[in-house]
């Protein structure tokens, strides 16, 4: 069955989708600028490398919506599977290291930035924050995507295609920030519950791959299958990296003075 007769089966303006996310994406990217610059009027220059990664991330979600990736992963797995490592893993990633909820608090005035703060300790959002409910909106929406006719419905229904998109961003961005504190957090986790999520979520994303290799979404060739399948395996593992390195940093460095102390008690 091929993958290209099959999908998708409704009228794509690809001009018209790359303005409204070129437009998009200047928006996100004049909008953190412009903040950024205010608020150093009132706190410490932010710093560079923030920059860096939100400029980063809103590439990663422009190149993965729209350009020539986007029209390829319409109708090639392979491709669309590259978009799917920008767009709910790396994206995401570099968005969390921009600190954007730290910098719209230290932009907005300080009554604003206070009913904020308090908004994030309701239950929904620590719900929502937990570890594992953000591994399960991640990895579990993924298995769903990819193991029902969901991945086919999207090709098939343009509104499918938005929300999909959304919530594969949106699931990526909150699985990063619940693991590792780069930014305001109201709910934290000790190290070991954060790990431990992180191994378990790492295998379902692994398994996932396995699974797609040996029976690819329908209407998916079984060779671009293959290769999507090994494109998922190790450029996520590849990314995942990135997250157990800056796991296990911050847990060192916050078991750092614990042990300076012992030694120096051990030796007295």
């Amino acid at each position: 069955m091929s993958f290209v007769s099959e999908m998708p089966n409704y009228s794509v303006d690809w001009l018209l989708i790359d303005w409204i996310v070129g437009l998009f994406i200047f928006i996100m990217i004049f909008i953190y600028i412009a903040a950024a610059l205010l608020s150093n009027r009132n706190y410490r220059t932010w710093p560079t490398h923030r920059y860096i990664c939100w400029l980063a991330g809103a590439a990663c979600i422009g190149l993965s919506l729209s350009g020539p990736l986007a029209r390829l992963a319409h109708t090639n797995f392979t491709a669309h599977m590259v978009g799917h490592l920008l767009l709910g893993m790396l994206g995401p990633l570099l968005i969390a290291f921009s600190a954007p909820m730290t910098l719209l608090l230290r932009t907005l005035p300080v009554a604003v930035s206070r009913r904020i703060t308090n908004g994030l300790k309701n239950q929904a959002i620590r719900t929502l924050m937990h570890p594992a409910t953000a591994s399960v909106l991640n990895i579990g929406g993924l298995w769903v995507l990819y193991t029902t006719g969901l991945y086919m419905l999207m090709h098939h229904n343009p509104l499918w295609h938005i929300l999909i998109h959304i919530h594969i961003f949106a699931a990526g961005y909150f699985f990063t920030v619940s693991l590792i504190y780069v930014d305001v957090t109201p709910h934290r986790y000790s190290y070991r519950v954060r790990a431990v999520i992180l191994i378990f979520a790492m295998a379902g994303h692994g398994m996932l791959s396995k699974h797609i290799y040996a029976y690819p979404p329908v209407s998916v060739p079984a060779e671009q299958g293959r290769l999507g399948s090994m494109l998922m395996y190790y450029g996520g593992d590849a990314i995942d990296l990135i997250l157990v390195f800056w796991l296990c940093m911050q847990w060192y460095k916050s078991a750092r003075p614990l042990v300076f102390a012992t030694t120096i008690h051990s030796r007295d």
